[in-house]
């Protein structure tokens, strides 16, 4: 391989690299809007047939668990009276076909026409690459309550 076919060859990882961290991104970006918005279906396809959503003692075992959760009571009152779902950026770590991110996550509801932050969670996202892109395979979510386990939890792929 000559010097340029090396550099073109480093160029096409980084490249690669950079276009699964924004796919990554713009995925988890995505899900406040699509829950927001109260499309089962949508946010259902973030995650992976097989995937799975654990919120503190709740899980979702499987897309269709997460659909159902969108389309639940609690979830839809929480629409109708005004929320935002808001994810924080994320700190993403590729390894082949299996990647990490964690970061933070707000839940802002509105309430006597006012907004108020009613959950702070720390957010760990175990995604992988499927044919269609990336998808979840593990969101658990824990709230920051100054307990260990949301610290832990958020730290852990990040110490090296």
């Amino acid at each position: 391989m000559t010097g340029n076919d090396e550099r073109l060859a480093a160029l096409e990882t980084r490249l690669a690299r950079l276009e699964d961290e924004r796919e990554i991104a713009a995925l988890i970006a995505s899900y406040g809007p699509l829950v927001d918005d109260g499309a089962p279906d949508e946010v259902a396809a973030l995650w992976a047939g097989d995937g799975v959503y654990e919120v503190d003692d709740y899980l979702m075992d499987g897309a269709a668990a997460v659909a159902e959760m969108v389309r639940s009571d609690p979830h839809q009152k929480l629409i109708a009276g005004g929320c935002a779902h808001f994810q924080g950026p994320s700190h993403v770590t590729i390894d082949g076909d299996a990647a990490v991110a964690v970061g933070y996550s707000l839940l802002l509801v509105h309430h006597d026409g006012r907004y108020a932050v009613a959950r702070v969670t720390a957010n760990h996202w175990a995604l992988q690459r499927t044919s269609a892109g990336w998808r979840v395979q593990r969101r658990t979510s824990r709230l920051l309550d100054g307990g260990p386990e949301a610290h832990d939890l958020i730290a852990r792929p990040l110490k090296r």
